[in-house]
């Protein structure tokens, strides 16, 4: 079946309506477009449950995909059945599991924090310092909008989080004054983008039918607005994006590389890093969870164990001892 078909056009529908997230859509389009794909290409209505629990023992036994990405295929085909198809799966009894990875997530120090950061240079390093110093996911800042932004509360209201979800996360105030001019710069560009007839950008849901012209309104716009605008469909509105992800995932790669550090670092670690860090200068973990946007706080306890101080926050007892100089030699 492919991926222009009537099906999943409909597929894809019923997604928008529900206002999935656009990678939610993408990765539930992939899963069912290769459950299609493992049931010799029969329509999903022709196919149930068997066929179900068929292709998700297929995922872990034969290609050895680890639980995680079972569990999203199987909320993809759950999608699938109860809303697309109107016929909800039924009980699919015990599946093999994928593996659980047990490793925990990278944390940077303080001072890596710094290499890193100060390697960064304009709007990257303000990415950056929102992303540690709130706690962001990279497109949860990347799509920050001008109303989002409160300077003179210290706040950032994120929308549609992870979950769908809507939180107050803190703004830090070492950013205040470069927060202050990327909003200049961009509301100079869309002035520009205006007087050429331009100045749109995409608003979610069926706003943009109650609010015909929100989407060339200051407030709407992007905090970090793409340098390219582009047209919206043939003889539409010229848009303009947000900044494309992979710049800011470069620029971090760069520069993690250039502060010589051995961690396998990314833009989330700076999110790992601003949770740990909390918990280390002794705030409440439900304060944490709730900065981090966490549905439940056990998500939140895993950063417990990355404390800087040894395994599970614990000072070794041999820290206790009063032993002398040990005057022999190591080997």
């Amino acid at each position: 079946m492919q991926s222009k078909s009537p099906f999943l056009h409909s597929v894809q529908a019923n997604m928008r309506l529900l206002h999935f997230s656009r990678r939610t859509e993408a990765a539930y389009l992939y899963w069912i477009r290769r459950f299609i794909n493992f049931g010799g290409r029969r329509h999903p209505k022709e196919l149930g449950p068997p066929e179900v629990r068929a292709f998700l023992t297929h995922l872990v036994v034969d290609r050895k995909l680890a639980a995680a990405t079972q569990q999203q295929a199987l909320a993809a085909l759950a999608f699938l059945y109860r809303v697309v198809i109107g016929r909800p799966l039924e009980e699919l009894g015990p599946l093999p599991r994928g593996r659980v990875p047990t490793t925990l997530p990278a944390v940077l120090t303080r001072e890596e924090v710094t290499a890193v950061l100060s390697r960064l240079r304009g709007r990257h390093r303000l990415v950056g310092l929102l992303l540690y110093g709130g706690g962001l996911r990279l497109l949860e800042c990347l799509m920050l909008r001008v109303k989002d932004v409160d300077l003179s509360r210290g706040e950032l209201m994120i929308r549609r989080g992870k979950g769908r979800k809507d939180r107050v996360t803190v703004m830090p105030q070492a950013v205040a004054d470069s927060l202050a001019a990327q909003l200049q710069m961009a509301r100079e560009l869309h002035q520009r983008d205006l007087e050429a007839g331009a100045g749109w950008v995409e608003i979610p849901g069926g706003l943009d039918r109650k609010y015909p012209n929100a989407g060339r309104s200051w407030p709407w716009q992007w905090v970090f607005p793409a340098a390219r605008t582009y047209r919206a469909e043939p003889g539409g509105r010229i848009r303009r994006h947000h900044v494309h992800e992979t710049v800011i995932q470069r620029a971090m790669a760069t520069a993690v590389r250039a502060a010589g550090i051995g961690k396998r670092a990314s833009c989330h670690t700076l999110r790992h890093s601003f949770a740990t860090h909390l918990l280390g200068d002794g705030y409440d973990i439900r304060t944490v969870q709730e900065l981090l946007g966490h549905r439940d706080v056990a998500t939140t306890m895993i950063y417990t164990h990355v404390l800087n101080r040894g395994g599970r926050g614990v000072r070794s007892p041999a820290d206790r001892l009063r032993l002398g100089p040990d005057a022999g030699v190591a080997g």
